[in-house]
């Protein structure tokens, strides 16, 4: 199977509520995504994608669309974390993200890979999609999904 992998980054604030160490408090981390996706390799003489599964580009694009222009300089809240949730809706225009779990990277990595299999699900009609996502939290702790 061929794979193609594009490497974003991007920062965001969150906490962990009922951790037993320092992540129960405020904090935030520099973020690294990677996307690999699998399909046929495009074959159309004059094509910008000629000989590509996807352009890189475009697989930026997408992926700031849809995940990282969204999640970056945000804080991932939990929708439960009423606290947090009160105080940061009393900041002024502050950019939050609510989502429907604890922010950890585990559940945060099944966000993102939920969010961008359907950006990329076959957009050439040649099979494209997402084959695995990896979201380092720290460059030391990550978790990776890959499409069973």
């Amino acid at each position: 199977m061929l794979t193609i992998t594009r490497k974003l980054e991007f920062d965001a604030g969150h906490r962990i509520p009922d951790h037993k160490s320092q992540c129960r408090n405020l904090h935030g981390h520099r973020y690294t995504l990677e996307i690999t996706l699998t399909g046929k390799v495009i074959q159309a003489e004059g094509n910008s994608d000629n000989g590509m599964i996807m352009d890189f580009s475009d697989i930026k694009a997408l992926a700031k669309e849809h995940l990282v222009d969204v999640w970056d300089h945000a804080f991932l809240v939990y929708e439960k974390d009423d606290k947090v949730r009160e105080f940061l809706a009393s900041l002024p225009g502050h950019k939050t993200v609510v989502i429907d779990r604890i922010p950890t990277v585990e559940n945060l990595a099944q966000i993102a890979f939920d969010i961008l299999k359907a950006a990329y699900t076959d957009r050439f009609g040649t099979g494209l999609h997402l084959h695995k996502l990896v979201l380092h939290e720290t460059p030391n702790c990550w978790a990776e999904i890959t499409d069973a």
